[in-house]
Parts: C-alpha cells; structure tokens; sequence
C-alpha cells in the first residue's frame, strides 16, 4: 500500500467501504451528482435491531490497499455501486460484461453489489433483479437512496454473519495466520504446531473480530476483543499486528468520547445506540478490572459468548491514554519500512483528536513524525495531496504559518521542473491560500493603519510569487494587481534598489496593460479590491485655496470659476504622477488633471489642483486621483494615514466680481505669517513720505458695486508717531460701480515716523569742552564734531555706525473688501489683501532734549542735540529759526525758542471712558497728544539733497521734565506798570518824583479756586558785577503798603492788585516780586508763581522852558 488515505479518521474504523464507480462511458457530471445522492446515505440503521451501520464511499480506490483489508477491515472493499448508461438492449450485454469485470476486481471482499442502468428503457428494464436498478434518465431515478440502504441492509447481513462465524469458530487448533501482504513470503516455512505460532494465529484473530464488531456497532464487543488481542500480541512481539490492536482500542475510545467525530465536519454522527448513556465520561460503568481473565478463552482462544468478558474487561481509553496508545501504536509501525502509509495515517488519525482535546504542542509533533515517513517514490500529485493535507493540519491545531509554509511547498510543487504541463493555476490558487499564515489580505486596507504584521521578507517573497504565477496564467491585468499591491504595502521593506526595480516592472507590465480601480474577481469568486497608490507619493495634507470670500462658510468657490486646491506630498525617490483630478461629491465640478516630477527626498512638495465649480451647492472633496507607473488610483482621504481629515467641505456660492491690483512700487515676497494676494516693498528715512499708487481692475464677470479699504499694522515692535498709511477713497468710490474691465486708482500716502531719539551714552557730552549754553540771549546754535571718548569706541568706528545705521522694519496690510452681483444680494463679498513692507534708515536723532528760560515767562528756549547719523550731508530746520547744516556722522545743538503750551486746553476724555481704561494708557495717550501739538508748532524738518523735505518728530525724546518746562503756567500773572506790560526785557520809563502805577493781574486758568495770596514787592539794584543792593530805603518809596493782597480767584476769572511807587534818584531798578510763605498759594507749585521780571528806568524831569 503504497498510497495513503489523508481523509482518515479514529471512527473510520466503524465504516465499511463501498466503492462507487462508473463503468463505461457516463458524463462526469452526472455522474457525480449520483454519487453525491449515494453519498448522502452515510449512515443507516438496521432493521429489527438497534444498531446503526456508517458506511464510507470511495470513487476510486487502489485494489492493493484492498489486500490491506485483513489488517484493518475498513480499508476492504466490500461493496460495489457501479453506474452506467445503456442507449439500447444491443448495448445491454456489453454492459453487463463490464460490471461483472469491474466486480472481479474486488471479488476476494467484496459481500455485495449493485448496478444502477440509466437510459435503457424496454423488456430489459422492466425485468426485476436485485442487483440491478434501471432508471429512464439521471433526472427520473427518485428512489436511489431507497435502493442504496436496501444494499446496505444487505451488506450488513453479510457482516454479521461473517462476525459470528469468527467469533463461533470450532476449528480447534486449526486457527488461520491473517497476513498483510508483505508477510506472506516470510512465514514460509514457520512450525505451525509451536505455541508462539498459535498465539499469533489467536491474537491477529481475536484484532480482526474487534474489527468486525466495531463495524457491526458492537462496540464494547469490539473493546474487549481488542483488549485481549494487545495481551497476546505482546506476548509475542507482533508489532505490526499490535499496533493495529491499539490503534483499534484508541478508535473505539474515540468513538465513545467523541460522539461528533473528529474529521471536522459539521454535522455530526449519529451515536450509537448500544453505547451507554454516559459514554462521554472517561469510564463505563461496572467495568473496573483491568487484565483479562485467561480462563474466559475457550481452547481454541475465541470465547462463543463475550457477554462475561465485556463486564470485566477494562474500559475505554481516557483522552490522555488515547494519545500514548497511538504514540505505542505509531512506534510499532515504525519498524516496518512497509507500513509507512498505515503510520502516516495514525499520524493524521491523532492529530485530528488532538485537535479536537485543544493540545496543539503534542499535535505538532505528531505531524513532525509525518513529515519524515518514507512512503518511496511518490508522484507529483501524490507530493501536492501530502503537503495539502499537512498545511489543513497545522491548521486544524492553529499553528497558520506552518499550514502557510506547507501549502506554499504544495504551490511551488504544483509547477515542479519534472511536470510536463505545470499548473500555474493550481499554483496560484494554493499561494492566495497561503496569505492569511503570513498575515498577509489583498485589502491594502488592512495595512494603513498600526504597526505591520508578519515577516515582510517573506511576505514580499510571496508576493513576487503570486506576480509570477498571474503572468504564466497569462493574465497581466492580475500581475499588475500584485505588484501594485506589493509596491504600496511593502514600500517601507524595499530597499532603494528594489524599489527601482518593481517600479521598472510595474511599467513594464503596465505598457500592455494599465492598472486600474476595478475588482478583479477570480474564477473562484474571490474579489481582488483596488489598490490606490496613497504612499506614492504621500499625501501630507489637503487644503482648499479660500477664494477670499466671507459669510456664513468657511470655504467658498464660486461657480464658473477656476478654484485651487493645495496637495503637500513627499516621496522618497524620483518618479513621475499625473495627478488627474479630484474626487468630489455634491454639485458638478471639473477638476484640471496636473503632470509633475517629483524628485527624490525632496521634502514637502506643494502641487497645486485646479477645478472650476459649473453651479452653486456643496462640494465635498473626497481624495484625489493619481496615474502612476501606469496604475491609475482613487485615493480617498479617510485611507491617507497622514490626512486626518475624511473630507474638504467646501461651498460653492454665486458668482462675485474679481479684482486684480497692480502698484507704482515694486513687489516683494509677502509678509510672514500672512497669505496675502501681493507686497510691495520700499526703503525709507526716518520721517519720509511715499505714495503708493494703486491701480485695482475689474477682470471678473460681475459689477463691483461697494468698495471698502482698511489697513492694519503687524510685526512691529517700533512706536509709529502718526499715521502710517492714509489715503482719501471718495475719488475711487465716485466710479462706482465699476464695469468688466475698467480700473480706478487709489493714492495711498506711506509716512514712516519712528522714534527719532538716541542714546545719549555714545555722545560726547557737549558740556565737556567747558562751552557754556546757559547766557542768554542764545546767538546762534552751537557746533561740535564727534570726538572719540578715550574709554569707548569711537563713534565713527564700525561699531558706532551700525549703532546708528540700524534698519528698522515696518509691515502693514492694505485689505480690500469689495463685493458685487448676485453674490452681494446673499451677504458675500472679497478680500483681496496688499502687503506693504518698508526698511526704515535712520535721518537724524535727537541725542538730548532740554529746556532753557526765556525772558518772557510766556516763552523758553528748547535746546536739542541733534545727530546726523547717515552718510549724506542734511539740513535741518524749525519755524522761525536758523537752519542748521550736519555733515555725515556730525552732532550739533539747535535752540529754539518757543512760546509755551496750553496743554489744558486739549480734549480730555470723558468719566466713563476714565473709569474703565488704563491709568498707564490714558498718560501715554495725554503725552501723545502733547507731543502731536508740540510737533505742529516747532515744524522741524530735515532735508537731504534730491529728497522730499521730511518732518522730525521730537515726541520720544520729551520728558516729563521738559513738558512741564514746555506748559504754560495754569496761574497767568501781568505785571503792568503805567498801563504797560513788563515782559520779554521791556524797560518802563519814568519820571523821577513822578507816581508810577503798578498792577499785577492774577488770571486762574486751573480747575480749582486759588488763593487768598499775598505778594510782597521788593526793589534792588543790579550792578552787572554779581552785587545787588536792596537797601534802598532813601531812593525809593511805596506809595501805600508794598504788599498786595488778593482774595479767592475762581476757575476762569481774574483778579488785579493796584499799588504805585515813586522813585527819588535815577537809575535802573529792578522789582522783585514775591509771595509770603504765610500765604494760601504754599500748597501750589512753585512754577506756578512765576513772574515777569520788572525793569524800571527812572529818568530826571526835563526842565520847563523858560524856568
């Protein structure tokens, strides 16, 4: 036996064989549906009896494993249905002859046989014979299953007769030796008459009539029987014979424990009847006794009546000793090179109850001792069943990568050098079997999200196999499947070179035939999903371009109008894609397809996608598609692993009008953070103006019909004084509305005016060469070039002029918010934004700002150094005043005088808006409007040859100090004397002897009452040598007290103090006015009660004519 059976079971030692057969010519495939009919009657119970007879049918079966049956009587052959056609009577004999030929060949076991005519209709058919069934067609045969139990019935009258003439056998000593057929030559010549032979002779029969009792569904006949043929076939070393004795023990054990069966099927058999109740449990019960009692054998060793011997034999096997009855079993036929295919099938047998008790570890190496049983020269069909059956084992106990590996073996078998026609569809087939071993799907699905799973190496390697086995099919539409699947999921595993040469393989195959997005289903119905190719390249992200329109939607699109859509992908090798559009639903979109070169490692790439929206809706953006190495790919979102994103929502409105701008200024790159449509860029000084002129083009399809312009400052630390930008838009909103293809210009004015203030630490201090600023009145402006500190760089030195030279930067964002046609009367409109980027040089600076009093108290002198920091010689000038003239890097001091502020008379804001901003704001606010009035008066400007004449700001230098120097005083005092105002070193005249008045006039300019207030007048002399005299009791007198009093002076009002002096001797006199520290005005401060100096000349009396 040569040829093993791999569908064995343990319970097929309950079965009898029946061959099913055709004989002559019959289709196959009616043949087949016979013998499925024939099939179905598996199992029958026998009438008058309460036994069942299972029975196991074979198409074909080698007539030398029937030489087999003494050894196991499953493995004969002891029915025979054949099934034939007979046109006409003619054929009938002819007919005949061959079903009687057909019987001979299994005529030494066979106990019964029928034939089953189809076609032959007539006198023949119409004969009544037992053996032999005519039907008109293979549609008209209703009653097969009928006649096929009548033929069982009758092979179980055959069985049971058979298994009590050996279990009734009177022979004597005259017991026959049964012999497998490799046996027979070696007992030739044997001692008969030896106890040894006799033993052998009883213990082979008494395992053959435990066989015939398992058949005949006498199982616990069948146990003792096989109990008592283990003890004396070990008692004489039968091996062989022994370990058929065993196996039959472990199939009836089986059979007690597993009423279901172990082949796996999914209906189960039908369990004895004559088994107990309990025969899922691990003993019988009243059968405790373990040997055989000797004296229950008759003479001739077979017992006539087994009923005794059951109760005391010993019981069925635990699950456990089952398994170390068939390793005992197994190790005997191991020592018999020809009885490999009985051990392979005892291999096969406990591992289908292995894997049924869940012991997946001791199946395994039942399978391993399969493996390597010699079983001689096998065909190759006979090698592709044996590593088939391996790989459904391995499967059976879980173990998927070795049933994988086998039925790979079994694949690459199928194709072997040594078969002349290979079955590369055979091939094919047990390779798709392979992949769920290797964790492997044909659903790229399955490897986008997590970790990889399996051994890639392998996995590749299959892969490359299921590519070639599709191309010798001859089917390349599947060849390009496989390598496009093996290109997208293994892309990480390819080394750099194997990616060029898939890819190169890929375009090869896809020259004859492009890939697709279609499933491919194969002949078995298996369905070969699309495979987008979504890592080539990569899709980082996916961003709709916002067509600058505002509302309700993030994202619009207008219809009949082209839109952008933003792809970032990376690839790590060069390749050329075609992406041909985007994947949308919703409203109808055509999308523009876009060819591009992605070179290798490149990093993010943009591409950018172009569609135009024919109506307006919603669009949703699904992915987008691809053709790449010839495989065209859908490739949706919610499968991009890097997209996190399953869709672009995006509305699509009525159409707006579309501006375009152009400028007089020159473009730039746009602002940093900012997506902006242009930038212009210009470099200005500190304090110069530009125009910006711009030109805005209707160049859309609808009437711009509002117009709106705003400006915005960004990314500056710099403190801009004024405003940055200012146009006038009522000349561009009076050409409204603006038609298809008209322009309107916008002048926009550009005014830089940073802080013009310096760091007074890297002058040289313009006191320290002892020249004196103090004396007034102040001649001219005084004049120094920068000399070098000896403890410091100096100021001209590279470190100094970089100081000086920094560029500072300015940035602001003209946004244009227009809106027009049907899009306006739904609330849309457009931005369209202008970036404006100015480099600010440095003009002049204002190193050091103080102030100086005047000779009015209504005046004082402001003192600036100014320093000329840039590489051009300039001019700087104020209202009223001297222009000053710096050389490149040069410094110099201008003084100017001014009248002082009323900084009370500025707008203040209201409570409300007090209580509720900051205290720290509302100072910077008040000293920017007070620099705002300062600068308007001073007026100083600074000019460069060839340039506009700019303005220089002095709001970041002025102090605190300084302004309060700056501010009139809230209390105005005049000092009139004879009706004329003393101020600004105005000399009053007067006669000596002569009464001089003299007022002094209080206005109260503050929010709050002063006073009352005393003030003494005190004269002196002033001899211009640093003497003063005030002893000047002889040469002056008051008229009345010299001490004026005034009483409370409210807000707004007025109060005037009269008194009179009368000087005795010429000269200049001088009148010092001051407050008595007992006075209500102590609390005030003291800048508060300055007063004009008053100068007095007293004159002799001109002598009277004729005196």
């Amino acid at each position: 036996m040569s040829v093993p059976d791999y569908m064995q079971c343990a319970e097929d030692h309950q079965t009898v064989l029946v061959v099913v057969q055709p004989v002559g010519i019959v289709p196959e495939d009616q043949f087949f549906r016979i013998y499925k009919r024939i099939a179905g009657v598996s199992q029958v119970s026998i009438r008058d009896s309460q036994r069942l007879l299972y029975i196991r049918y074979r198409h074909h079966y080698l007539p030398e494993n029937n030489e087999w049956g003494d050894f196991q009587t499953h493995r004969k052959v002891v029915g025979l249905i054949a099934i034939t056609t007979c046109g006409s009577a003619k054929e009938w004999p002819q007919t005949a002859e061959r079903f009687h030929g057909q019987k001979e060949v299994y005529s030494s076991t066979l106990y019964d046989s029928r034939l089953l005519v189809f076609g032959l209709q007539g006198e023949i058919a119409e004969q009544q014979r037992t053996d032999v069934a005519f039907y008109p067609s293979f549609e008209d045969c209703p009653d097969v299953e009928k006649r096929v139990e009548d033929f069982v019935g009758s092979i179980f009258i055959v069985l049971e007769s058979k298994r009590l003439d050996r279990a009734t056998d009177k022979s004597g000593d005259k017991i026959p030796l049964l012999c497998v057929p490799f046996e027979k030559k070696d007992f030739v010549g044997l001692d008969t008459d030896s106890r040894h032979y006799k033993k052998r002779c009883q213990g082979r029969m008494r395992k053959h009539v435990g066989d015939l009792c398992l058949q005949a569904g006498m199982l616990q006949d069948a146990l003792v029987h096989y109990h008592m043929a283990v003890e004396l076939l070990r008692g004489v070393n039968d091996f062989l014979w022994l370990g058929a004795a065993l196996e039959g023990l472990c199939s009836v054990s089986v059979i007690f424990h597993y009423p279901g069966g172990t082949a796996g099927k999914l209906v189960g058999r039908k369990p004895s009847i004559s088994q107990p109740a309990d025969a899922g449990k691990r003993h019988r019960p009243g059968a405790q006794e373990v040997l055989i009692d000797p004296g229950a054998l008759t003479a001739n060793g077979i017992s006539a009546d087994t009923s005794t011997e059951i109760g005391r034999a010993k019981n069925c096997l635990s699950p456990e000793d089952i398994i170390d009855k068939y390793k005992e079993a197994i190790s005997y036929y191991g020592k018999y090179k020809n009885a490999g295919v009985i051990e392979l099938e005892a291999c096969v047998k406990a591992v289908r109850v292995l894997a049924i008790q869940k012991r997946a570890r001791e199946a395994s190496e039942f399978l391993q001792n399969a493996v390597y049983i010699n079983l001689g020269q096998l065909s190759e069909e006979e090698k592709i069943q044996r590593y088939s059956i391996l790989s459904e084992l391995y499967e059976l106990i879980g173990f998927h990568r070795k049933s994988a590996f086998f039925k790979r073996v079994a694949a690459m078998q199928c194709v072997a050098p040594t078969i002349p026609e290979p079955g590369w569809r055979a091939c094919y087939k047990l390779l798709l079997e392979t992949l769920p071993g290797y964790s492997l799907s044909l659903d790229p699905k399955d490897f986008s999200k997590g970790t990889h799973r399996g051994w890639a190496a392998v996995q590749m390697r299959l892969l490359h196999e299921l590519v070639y086995a599709s191309r010798r099919m001859g089917n390349p539409g599947l060849s390009v499947r496989h390598l496009s699947f093996l290109l997208q999921t293994m892309l990480d595993f390819l080394s750099d070179q194997e990616k060029k040469e898939v890819t190169q393989s890929l375009e090869n195959y896809t020259s004859k035939c492009p890939g697709g997005m279609e499933v491919i289903t194969l002949p078995d119905g298996l369905k070969l999903p699309p495979v987008p190719f979504t890592k080539l390249p990569i899709c980082l992200e996916i961003l709709c371009d916002k067509a600058n329109v505002h509302n309700l939607s993030d994202f619009c699109l207008f219809y009949s109008l082209i839109r952008s859509f933003f792809l970032l992908v990376i690839t790590s090798y060069h390749m050329l894609c075609c992406i041909q559009g985007l994947l949308t639903s919703g409203v109808e979109f055509e999308s523009l397809p876009a060819a591009l070169s992605l070179p290798a490692e490149s990093g993010l790439y943009p591409v950018t996608l172009v569609g135009v929206p024919r109506t307006a809706g919603n669009i949703t953006v699904n992915g987008y598609h691809t053709s790449v190495f010839g495989v065209t790919s859908d490739c949706l979102l919610e499968g991009l692993p890097g997209v996190k994103s399953s869709g672009c929502l995006v509305e699509v409105i009525p159409a707006l009008p579309r501006l375009q701008l152009s400028t007089s200024l020159p473009r730039s790159e746009s602002l940093i953070f900012y997506e902006l449509s242009s930038t212009v860029s210009v470099q200005l000084f500190n304090g110069e103006t530009q125009q910006l002129t711009i030109t805005l083009e209707n160049f859309g399809s609808e009437d711009i019909e509002t117009l709106e312009l705003t400006s915005k400052t960004v990314s500056t630390k710099e403190k801009v004084f004024g405003e940055f930008l200012s146009w006038e838009l009522e000349e561009a909103l009076s050409h409204l509305p603006l038609k298809p293809g008209q322009a309107v210009t916008l002048t926009v004015n550009i005014k830089v005016k940073l802080d013009f203030s310096g760091q007074e630490n890297l002058l040289q201090d313009l006191n320290d060469d002892g020249i004196s600023v103090t004396g007034l009145p102040i001649s001219s402006p005084l004049r120094q070039v920068l000399k070098p500190r000896p403890e410091t760089k100096p100021v001209s030195s590279e470190s100094g002029k970089a100081e000086y030279s920094h560029i500072k930067t300015l940035e602001a964002v003209l946004n244009f918010k227009y809106s027009g046609g049907a899009g306006k009367v739904e609330g849309y409109y457009r931005e369209l934004s202008l970036g404006v980027h100015v480099d600010v040089e440095p003009s002049v600076f204002f190193t050091r700002v103080s102030t100086l009093p005047a000779t009015s108290t209504r005046q004082c002198h402001l003192l600036l150094d100014i320093f000329n920091p840039t590489e051009h010689e300039l001019t700087v000038s104020a209202k009223n005043n001297q222009d000053l003239v710096l050389h490149a890097s040069e410094c110099q001091r201008m003084a100017i005088q001014v009248d002082k502020f009323d900084f009370e008379s500025l707008p203040q804001p209201d409570q409300e808006t007090a209580r509720f901003t900051n205290p720290k704001q509302l100072e910077e606010e008040r000293q920017h409007a007070q620099g705002c009035q300062i600068n308007s008066k001073l007026g100083i400007c600074w000019n460069i040859i060839s340039l506009y004449l700019p303005h220089a700001s002095v709001e970041g230098v002025l102090n605190q100090l300084v302004l309060e120097h700056l501010q009139l005083a809230p209390l105005q005092w005049d000092v009139l004397v004879n009706g004329k105002p003393c101020d600004c070193d105005a000399i009053a005249d007067c006669k000596v002897g002569d009464a001089v008045t003299l007022e002094v006039k209080l206005t109260n300019r503050s929010k709050n009452s002063v006073g009352p207030l005393a003030l003494t007048v005190v004269p002196y002399q002033d001899y211009q040598n640093g003497v003063q005299n005030y002893d000047l009791e002889d040469t002056v007198t008051f008229i009345g007290s010299n001490t004026f009093y005034t009483d409370t002076v409210k807000p707004k009002e007025s109060s005037v103090c009269v008194g009179a002096l009368l000087f005795l001797y010429t000269g200049d006199f001088y009148l010092n006015i001051k407050f008595q520290d007992d006075s209500g005005g102590r609390e005030l401060p003291l800048a508060w009660f300055t007063l004009p100096s008053v100068h007095i000349r007293a004159l002799d009396t001109p002598l009277q004519a004729g005196a």
